[in-house]
């Protein structure tokens, strides 16, 4: 039983993860702009702020501008690993410290706190 719920579980992670690459539509062909299948919504941005506003000029400049997409998301995927590792240490540190904690109490002999 438990060996079929993980065989179910890994297909449909991989159906989640593999369906909405394949099932994607390519956007069509603009002159202004090169087709980019998965482009983010700051590009998207950036062009309505100009449309809205052709003279506006930003605040400031990025300290450092990627060479491209792919670094640019490489950047982004790095960050995202990142503070989900923190998240998850964190956790796990809490969660055994209040594990320890209940021990230590049950060793010394005092009533557990809830």
């Amino acid at each position: 039983m438990k060996r079929r719920q993980n065989l179910l579980l890994l297909v449909a992670v991989v159906l989640l993860s593999a369906l909405p690459l394949w099932l994607v539509q390519k956007p069509a062909a603009n002159a202004d702009h090169p087709v980019e299948l998965f482009a983010g919504a700051d590009n998207q941005a950036r062009d309505l702020i100009g449309a809205i506003d052709p003279d506006f000029q930003p605040w400031f400049q990025p300290l450092m501008e990627p060479a491209s997409g792919e670094i640019a998301s490489l950047l982004f995927a790095l960050q995202a690993a990142l503070g989900a590792g923190f998240i998850g240490y964190y956790l796990g540190v809490s969660v055994t410290r209040e594990k320890l904690r209940r021990e230590a109490e049950e060793a010394n002999g005092a009533a557990p706190r809830c």
